[in-house]
């Protein structure tokens, strides 16, 4: 890896919205969007297995949206 490369310094996880957001070293964000709950649950899975792995603090979740 050069210096140059960029690397994920964050994954923010939207479960309501079942969104990922990706953030990059660069200052880049990339956003995935599941179309259903099976799909988010196969990159849910797959961002634990390879991010944990990794540096726990990598994966975060915001907070639901409620309303009052």
């Amino acid at each position: 890896m050069t210096e140059e490369d960029a690397y994920l310094t964050r994954c923010v996880v939207n479960t309501t919205a079942r969104t990922f957001y990706l953030l990059s070293s660069d200052g880049t964000e990339k956003v995935i969007e599941c179309d259903t709950p099976e799909e988010f649950m196969n990159v849910l899975k797959l961002c634990r297995e390879v991010l944990d792995e990794i540096d726990d603090d990598l994966l975060v979740y915001t907070e639901p949206a409620v309303k009052s």
